[in-house]
Order: structure tokens, then C-alpha cells, then sequence
């Protein structure tokens, strides 16, 4: 398989960055969005609103003519996971055998769906698969080393798309776990709110490690009761993804929890690029984790504290006061 054209859907810091890293790669990019005005201007400037300081690529070109993403042999969805249906669902007319890549944390509200399964469903005929790990947007445009995962039901699909993206920066390693690989990305987004919650509440570094661990402990049980293999879930898009986002200021998941802690009221959908994914993913992975019997108190507790059911020391009391158990 050869994927000389990438078309990137979503130019937002992530979509950007990544337009560049293929470009880096040696590709040809396309990067479409809806505002025909601001396509033309990183046209002109070849700058981001969103990526300050970031040249954009000569090799990408901005667009939002959505015709211009139905030639490219692979293309990358980079939008919020809420939003990724009704951009998933312009790609009908993509022929069939194409790759399309979700590269968002998270799980649709409301239908309990995977990003790959959303794309299965709206766009027949192309193969779904996903790309997470431990990445800032700024990194990956700067050509920091960075090392991610890039799944695909098929090991040739799979290894073909790492090779189409990879370059001596920007490291994918391939994986034919696509659901470990979801679930590795949505799950910690949660958790990183609340390593955010310990930090804004100055509950100290043990504390911190502490719920880093047990987070990850949920992270597991949830994954392995969705048929995830436990080598994804201590892999790259699993406890790396986890330990870079409980550890940042840099992750947005990470700052609304430090904002909670401190006792603020943050807007959880704010514009741009605040968005923090885990706020709309915490309710739905508990609503799955209870309906297979997976206990997760941590995301549970977030859960509630996002829909304002539970305060954050209500929160923490209930966590410090769980009985006596084994490390399992």
C-alpha cells in the first residue's frame, strides 16, 4: 500500500501538527477545513491561528473544499470525538479501501460508540483505524521526538499507515489492537482529570502517584472487559499516554481537573483549543463500566463531580475511605 496524498480533516493545533508530520514523512497534504476564509489565509500565511510560532508546511495545503479530500489514499480525521460523526458522515463518497484514521480520545456521548466504529458506520467501504499516544500538538509541530500508537484491523494496513506517517521524529508503532487502542486514549483522559484535581487541591506528589496507579488499574480492568489486550493497555497508548497526562499543565484534561480542585467553575466546552475531551467521555465510560461490572471509583468519582452531584471533597473523603484491600 502506498499513501502518497493524507488529507487531514481538522485544523485545529492536533490537525495542523499532524499535517505537518506527514509532510515531514514526505507526503503530500491536504488540510481541509469548513471556513473557506481562514483556509484561504493559511494559504497566504502560511501560519496557524491555532499553532503560534509554527510555519505550516510547504508540502500542506489548506482547503475547504471537501473534493480535494476525496482523491487522497488515506485520510486522517482530527476533530473532537463528539464532533467526529458529523465530519465522519461528509465522507460517504470516499472510494472504497481507503483508510481513515480517528485520531481523537474518546466515546461518542449518548451512543456509547468508538471512534472507529463511528466511522465504520459512516463511511462504508474504508477502513477504520486509529492513531493515540502520548503527544502534545506543539511537540509533534516542533519535530520534538515523539512516540505514538497506529492501529488497524490488518497488521499490512496497519504497518503501511506507521510507515506512511512515520519520519526519524515521529515514531507510530503499529498494532492490530484497535479497541486496546481506544480505550487506552479515552480512559486516560478521565483519570487525568483527576491526577488535575490532586494537584489543584495540593494533595502532594505521593498522592499523585497514587492515583496515577490506581487509575491505571482502572484503566486495565475496563480494557480487558472490552477484549483489549494488556499489552496495548502498558504500551504507548495506554500507560504512556496515562503518565503524560496526569503529569502536564500542557494537557487541557489535566488543567480543568487542577481548576476543580482549586474550588473554580471552568466552562467545559470553552472555544478553540481548551477543549478537554475527558469531561464529555466520563460519563459514558462509567455508564460502560457498570454495565460489565468494572469498578472504576476514580472515573466514577469525576463523573459525579463533573455533573455536579458530588463535591471534590466529598470525592476525595469517599476514595481515602474505601475499605482495606489487596493490590490487584
Amino acid at each position: 500500500m502506498s499513501f502518497d496524498t493524507i488529507a487531514v480533516l481538522g485544523a485545529g493545533a492536533w490537525g495542523t501538527a499532524l499535517a505537518n508530520c506527514a509532510a515531514r514523512a514526505g507526503r503530500k497534504v491536504v488540510l481541509w477545513m469548513r471556513n473557506a476564509e481562514v483556509a484561504a489565509a493559511m494559504r497566504k500565511s502560511r501560519a496557524s491561528p491555532r499553532l503560534r510560532g509554527i510555519a505550516i508546511d510547504a508540502a500542506v495545503t489548506p482547503t475547504a473544499e471537501l473534493a480535494d479530500v476525496m482523491t487522497a489514499d488515506t485520510v486522517l480525521i482530527v476533530v473532537p470525538a463528539q464532533a467526529l460523526r458529523s465530519v465522519a458522515a461528509a465522507l460517504k463518497g470516499l472510494r472504497a479501501g481507503v483508510p481513515v484514521v480517528a485520531c481523537a480520545k474518546g466515546i461518542e456521548r449518548g451512543t456509547r460508540r468508538f471512534m472507529t466504529e463511528i466511522i465504520a458506520e459512516c463511511v462504508p467501504g474504508a477502513v477504520p483505524a486509529i492513531l493515540s499516544g502520548p503527544s502534545f500538538a506543539d511537540d509533534v509541530a516542533r519535530g520534538l521526538p515523539t512516540a505514538v500508537t497506529l492501529a488497524a484491523p490488518a497488521e499490512a494496513a496497519a504497518a503501511a499507515l506507521a510507515r506512511a506517517l512515520g519520519s526519524a521524529t515521529f515514531r507510530p508503532y503499529r498494532s492490530t489492537d484497535v479497541r486496546g487502542v481506544e480505550i487506552g486514549g479515552a480512559a486516560k483522559n478521565v483519570l487525568a482529570i483527576a491526577a488535575g484535581i490532586v494537584a489543584g487541591r495540593g494533595l502532594g506528589a505521593s498522592a499523585a502517584a497514587a492515583l496515577t496507579t490506581r487509575g491505571f488499574v482502572e484503566l486495565t480492568r475496563f480494557g480487558r472487559a472490552y477484549g483489549a489486550r494488556i499489552e496495548t493497555l502498558t504500551g504507548l497508548s495506554g500507560l504512556g499516554d496515562l503518565i503524560l497526562t496526569c503529569s502536564s499543565a500542557q494537557s487541557r484534561n489535566f488543567s480543568l481537573g487542577v481548576a476543580l480542585g482549586k474550588g473554580e467553575s471552568p466552562q467545559l466546552a470553552p472555544e478553540g483549543e481548551k477543549l478537554a475531551e475527558g469531561a464529555f467521555t466520563a460519563a459514558v465510560l462509567v455508564e460502560m463500566a457498570t454495565t460489565r461490572g468494572v469498578d472504576m471509583p476514580i472515573a466514577a468519582a469525576v463523573a459525579a463531580i463533573l455533573d455536579k452531584t458530588l463535591s471534590v471533597d466529598d470525592a476525595i473523603e469517599a476514595l481515602l475511605t474505601r475499605p482495606f484491600r489487596a493490590e490487584a
